[in-house]
């Protein structure tokens, strides 16, 4: 009682102070813990829109449940599909507890999504016209993904560092499940291996962008740094999109698949990948739900959210009673 009675005599800069020291130390900071209000409300946006990806990121596979082309493959990408919906429940749970002292809800989080307030990611913008478009989210989409949350399981807010790790276990079956999927169709016939090619060419963009931009200067804006400041993740957005080119860049052409960018390659010298910028202009009006799939999507969205409102308020009125 007497460290928290000392603890309220501070003044903002000596909590903040002391947070600092905290996360420095490595302890991490809990939903019920005094944290700053640039730290509550990063991680809000952050892990609020993580979920809303996990749950607008169904929907590119979903669509390819009723048509993958054999029973085995069918039940494997609906196990996905059900994974990712459970993400993103999991990570609203996360975004509430932190919502909670500013008056919000779940609810709110989600109907920050339907009228476009809330941002999700910019590759669950982007068409699935094909099978090997599949097996690429799985392989290199969630690839990326995988990289990106790893570079947070060890964050300094306690919650989503746990929840983190219970997702990129799943998400390494997930990856794995594209990565089958690749290798079937890159032995398969010319008419697959076409098919593969096409869909490389048209998600690599795509995929430069999944890391977001690469420095403040370039975008006016200093998100990632906040980020790293906090222990939130170590790592910028170029790092992780270098580490990435090392990983999968290799991967691609032992498939001897072409990648759709003659600049690309290793630097010894400076020891990075060089590679052509995609359009950073284009991947401001994609979040901005101007992508090739947005409105459709959301659509999808607003009329499964008009359409179960039944299940909530049934599921709102037994807690009520009880």
């Amino acid at each position: 009682m007497g460290t928290i009675m000392t603890f309220t005599r501070l003044s903002e800069d000596e909590k903040h102070e002391l947070f600092m020291r905290r996360i420095e130390a490595g302890e991490k900071i809990e939903a019920d813990d005094w944290m700053p209000d640039e730290y509550r409300m990063t991680l809000i946006k952050l892990v609020a829109m993580h979920a809303v990806s996990e749950i607008m990121g169904a929907l590119p596979e979903k669509e390819w449940v009723p048509k993958a082309p054999t029973l085995r493959r069918k039940l494997g990408i609906m196990a996905k599909v059900q994974d990712e919906m459970g993400h993103g429940q999991l990570l609203i749970r996360v975004a509430e507890d932190l919502m909670a002292p500013l008056g919000k809800t779940r609810e709110d989080i989600i109907q920050d999504l339907l009228n476009e307030r809330l941002k999700f990611h910019n590759v669950f913008h982007m068409p699935a016209p094909t099978w090997a478009d599949a097996g690429l989210i799985g392989w290199l989409v969630d690839g990326a993904a995988i990289m990106t949350q790893t570079n947070m399981l060890d964050a300094s807010y306690g919650p989503y560092a746990r929840a983190l790790k219970r997702i990129c276990a799943e998400e390494v079956f997930h990856a794995q499940h594209g990565e089958s999927i690749i290798l079937a169709l890159a032995e398969g016939t010319k008419e697959q291996k076409d098919m593969l090619q096409e869909a490389l060419n048209r998600w690599w963009e795509a995929l430069l962008m999944f890391f977001g931009p690469p420095t403040a200067e370039t975008t006016g804006t200093s998100k990632q740094d906040i980020t790293i400041k906090y222990r939130i993740r170590t790592k910028t957005n170029e790092q992780l999109r270098q580490d990435y080119f090392t990983k999968y860049v290799p991967r691609i052409w032992a498939l001897g698949l072409k990648l759709p960018d003659e600049t690309m390659h290793f630097d010894k010298t400076q020891g990075k990948w060089i590679y052509r910028q995609p359009d950073w202009e284009k991947f401001k009006e994609i979040i901005r739900n101007n992508g090739p799939k947005s409105q459709e999507r959301l659509e999808l969205r607003r009329i499964a959210h008009k359409q179960n409102a039944w299940v909530r308020e049934a599921l709102s009125a037994v807690r009520t009673v009880g």
